[in-house]
């Protein structure tokens, strides 16, 4: 009997469940009012009363920016290498120096036994960089470190004069020096003023890089006013990414139309070369040192004898003080200005002719630029009680330190 009815049960149940399906979807069959549409159904606006007109307001102004200026750079710098390159000279450097016959003798131990008397033989040093030819005089820039305890210095042209050169002066404290050769017709670069440089702006190192000859190479301008690098006592950087190695120490950074923007001084590399950052020597700042050094014979700073340490939370708290405005005089000469004014090791200095001190290697640079004799304000804080000092400075002395090898 089941096994009869079982054919005839499916169409059964399939009909009953298409009926459901369509008297769901179609509950009119039945007399059932349909359910009420949503609100807002995908892409259509759902229905709004009529609401009161909006108050008219002017449409807003803003900025339109001027449209992308694509100007097409030079497909060649052969130009400007032609104006700057033959002013750029390579620059060698040698001393003489004793040196003992066997290492052995540098040892106290074995000197009781020989005495001073050891045998020594001479042997040459020799260093390579780079310069420039800045006046028809025959005044060259290059940096300090290049010529430094130099005996002889030699300088070589791009068109293949050599000669030796005098210097004139130098300033270990920027790094800068002068030399002189005695040759006519001599090439000369145009200085340009680097007030006006910008970051971005194309940017060419001309030098003698591991002395395989005069190279050119080419970057942009990274970065402008760096400091705090630990390379000299006044920093005040062009930085770049045009390559710079070895032996391209003082030579010419220069722009797109062949005038000089930089002295070529230093890199930052971890494998001793170029990594794409570069710094040189702004114009202006060579072309002031060029003029003290050849007139006067040094570089006339302003000095305030003290030194200076920067001012943190800590420090600032402990001195009471709610924030870490100021410096802390960490240090007085001895009968140098500073100590003639009166200021103490522990003195907070806020301010300096009405201006806040901030930074202490920014203060001396600004200090610095100031004429010695000069009369100047300061602002310090000594106990917790602010006090106005009166200071003249004196003359910055020369300093006799050693100086971090550079590139």
């Amino acid at each position: 009997m089941r096994r009869t009815l079982l054919p005839y049960l499916w169409p059964v149940l399939i009909g009953v469940l298409g009926a459901i399906v369509l008297l769901n979807a179609f509950p009119q069959l039945i007399g059932r009012p349909p359910p009420p549409a949503p609100a807002t159904a995908p892409y259509e606006t759902a229905p709004r009363a009529p609401e009161e007109p909006a108050e008219s307001r002017d449409a807003p102004e803003v900025r339109q920016a001027e449209p992308l200026t694509r100007q097409q750079g030079p497909v060649s710098y052969a130009q400007a290498v032609a104006r700057a390159a033959p002013a750029v000279v390579n620059v060698y450097s040698s001393r003489v120096v004793e040196r003992e016959e066997h290492p052995l003798m540098s040892d106290p131990f074995f000197r009781q036994f020989f005495g001073d008397e050891t045998p020594r033989r001479q042997r040459m040093l020799s260093s390579l960089g780079s310069g420039v030819i800045v006046s028809e005089d025959g005044y060259v820039l290059t940096n300090h470190h290049v010529i430094r305890g130099a005996d002889q210095i030699q300088v070589a042209l791009r068109d293949g004069r050599e000669t030796l050169a005098e210097v004139i002066g130098t300033d270990p404290e920027s790094d800068l020096a002068v030399l002189r050769i005695e040759l006519d017709s001599l090439p000369v670069i145009e200085l340009t003023d680097t007030t006006q440089i910008a970051i971005g702006d194309v940017s060419l190192a001309i030098g003698n890089p591991f002395g395989v000859g005069q190279t050119v190479t080419m970057g942009i301008i990274s970065a402008t006013g760096r400091s705090h690098l630990g390379l000299n006592a006044y920093e005040d950087f062009i930085q770049t990414d045009a390559a710079i190695n070895p032996g391209n120490s003082g030579g010419a950074l220069v722009n797109a139309e062949g005038a000089l923007v930089g002295i070529n001084t230093a890199i930052f590399s971890r494998s001793g070369g170029s990594q794409g950052i570069g710094f040189a020597i702004p114009a202006n700042l060579a072309r002031s040192i060029l003029e003290e050094l050849v007139v006067k014979g040094r570089v006339i700073r302003g000095w305030m004898g003290i030194e200076a340490q920067e001012l943190n939370r800590e420090l600032a708290a402990s001195f009471g003080l709610k924030n870490p405005i100021g410096v802390v005089i960490a240090g007085v000469v001895p009968d140098g200005p500073g100590d003639r004014a009166g200021l103490q090791p522990g003195d907070v200095l806020l301010e300096v002719d009405g201006e806040p001190v901030l930074d202490p290697r920014q203060t001396m640079s600004d200090i610095a630029a100031v004429e010695p004799g000069t009369r100047l304000p300061l602002t310090v804080v000594r106990g917790g009680e602010r006090r106005e000092v009166t200071i003249e400075l004196g003359e910055r002395p020369t300093p006799r330190l050693r100086r971090p090898e550079q590139r």
